[in-house]
This record gives C-alpha cells, sequence and structure tokens, in this order.
C-alpha cells in the first residue's frame, strides 16, 4: 500500500519570508524599494549582473555608467584616466576603506572606489546618483566632479588627492 503523500513544502527567499513575517503593509511599501534586488534574487544571484541603468555590475560597468552621467553634467574625465586612479586607490573594491591615513586619525577615512572621505562626497555629489558613498557609480562621478573643480579633471591626478 502506497505511503500517504505528504504536502509539498514550498522553498521561499529570505526575502519573502521576511515580507510575509513584517506583514502586507510593509511589504506594499518595501516592494518598490527591493525591486531591483527581488529580481536578481529569483536567478539564485546576491548580486546582479547588470546596474539598474543596464551596464555591467562590475568595474567597467561602473566607469562607464558614471562617464554617461557626466557627459550629461559636462564633468570631464576618460575611462583610461578614471581607471587608473581607482585601481591606485582602491584596486578596484567599492567597500574599500583607508583607516590609517591623516583622514581617518581624525575621524573621517576614505572610503570607496576613489577614496573620497565624506564631506568631499557630500560636497561633490552629483544629482541623480545614490546618496551611499559605497556605491561605485555615485562614488566615481562624485570624485571626478571633485577632481574637475580641483585639477581640471580626474586625467590630471595621479596620486592622492
Amino acid at each position: 500500500m502506497p505511503a500517504a503523500a505528504q504536502p509539498r513544502r514550498t522553498r521561499n527567499s529570505r526575502l519573502a519570508r521576511a515580507l510575509v513575517a513584517a506583514g502586507t503593509g510593509a511589504a506594499v511599501l518595501a516592494l518598490p524599494l527591493i525591486g531591483a534586488t527581488g529580481a536578481s534574487a529569483a536567478t539564485g544571484s546576491s548580486t546582479p549582473s547588470t546596474t539598474l541603468a543596464g551596464y555591467p555590475n562590475n568595474l567597467d560597468g561602473w566607469i562607464r555608467e558614471s562617464l554617461a552621467i557626466m557627459a550629461e553634467k559636462k564633468i570631464p574625465g576618460t575611462y583610461n584616466g578614471i581607471h587608473r586612479n581607482i585601481i591606485r586607490e582602491s584596486s578596484g573594491n567599492p567597500s574599500a576603506i583607508n583607516l590609517w591615513d591623516s583622514n581617518a586619525a581624525k575621524g573621517i577615512p576614505s572610503k570607496g572606489l576613489l577614496q573620497v572621505i565624506d564631506p568631499t562626497f557630500n560636497a561633490y555629489h552629483v544629482a541623480g546618483t545614490s546618496f551611499n558613498i559605497y556605491d561605485p557609480v555615485a562614488n566615481i562621478t562624485a570624485a571626478c566632479n571633485y577632481a574637475a573643480a580641483r585639477y581640471g579633471s580626474i586625467d590630471n591626478v595621479f596620486g592622492a588627492y
């Protein structure tokens, strides 16, 4: 005699369980904020393969997306100038933070791909980009905006700035 079939329990992602637990009202409010994450979570990847603007979600794509924004805002800079400075400053790690230099000693460590301090990021933030200093596109674009004001272009920066 065959065993009684047990109802099959579907596997939910942590996000779905959290939304259900939070309640319908919170879920409705959270959905617009997490829409892009939900799409990537469905594929099993924790990092989307493209940015919201459609660029690859990697160093090349972040630089290209920043250059597109910079062109709209008339901020000078080239791919090579940005890439050279990123490699020197953070080796391409958007989560990089400098906890040992003079800025860090003052309590304002340099952060992100181009090692920007919070006051500089806030002063040179470019409209239309994230306010998160660790966001690669926002970090690059703000740093290039600062370099343009101070040195004429990120292309003219060959050391710590």
